[in-house]
């Protein structure tokens, strides 16, 4: 090859690599945190009313989100077969509270993956299948969110002040989480608890989900699609429901 051919060759490849790195780089594709979520299944269930089927009385995972990042590979498809070695776990610890089917776990790990797991996976810890939600169930391990609020005295069938319960898991956790709540709606007195976020910085260490001097988010931000209608808990009283066993 000539000189002048070889050289027009190496431009073209650098810039196709840039090219590349430009579109994972790219401003939509950039995030800062990763978001740990559980929800209570009595109120997810409350809130989708008969689209669950026999749910747990123990909070489980609802994903592994980055922030402000979502579906940064749409040809990276979920494979349950990379996961397979982890399907005991999954089944207990993540299952799908929506999708009432033989196999409806599959419906929420596919959206999980290709939603939040292909952002996520810029990190080398997370950039596998198998690593992205065998890390997740690591994660929610060490949470130990079920045992944690039992330990704090934070049962189910009770009102508590949101700030209590803030407070009890910064005590243990050493960072705030975000809580997200059902709104109350037609008979219901006060807010129910819903949901709880807790924060990684990229290399996986506990961070507050919001820093100090961040406004508590409104509008759009404070009720995500992802969320089920919930909302950042509004400050004062909300009711934490026991799962109701007579629901289908």
């Amino acid at each position: 090859m000539k000189p002048a051919a070889r050289l027009g060759a190496l431009c073209l490849a650098l810039c196709c690599l840039g090219g590349a790195r430009g579109l994972w780089r790219s401003d939509s594709h950039e995030w800062h945190k990763l978001i740990m979520v559980h929800h209570w299944p009595a109120t997810v269930c409350k809130e989708v009313k008969n689209h669950c089927k026999d749910p747990p009385d123990y909070w489980t995972i609802h994903g592994l989100w980055p922030d402000k990042s979502e579906g940064c590979n749409r040809s990276w498809h979920f494979n349950p077969e990379e996961i397979k070695d982890l399907l005991p776990d999954m089944k207990i610890y993540w299952p799908d509270l929506l999708h009432p089917s033989p196999n409806r776990s599959l419906h929420l790990w596919k959206h999980e993956w290709e939603k939040h797991g292909t952002c996520a996976a810029q990190l080398e810890a997370l950039n596998s299948q198998k690593k992205y939600f065998g890390r997740s169930l690591d994660l929610s391990k060490e949470l130990a969110l079920n045992s944690t609020l039992q330990k704090l005295g934070i049962t189910p069938s009770t009102y508590y002040q949101i700030s209590d319960i803030k407070d009890a898991l910064v005590s243990v956790y050493g960072v705030v989480p975000k809580v997200q709540c059902l709104p109350k709606q037609g008979g219901e007195e006060v807010q129910l608890l819903a949901q709880i976020e807790v924060c990684f910085s990229k290399d996986l260490q506990l961070q507050n989900c919001m820093d100090p001097a961040e406004p508590a988010p409104r509008g759009p931000e404070a009720r995500p699609a992802a969320s089920l209608g919930l909302e950042v808990c509004k400050d004062g009283v909300l009711f934490y429901p026991a799962l109701n066993k007579t629901n289908p």
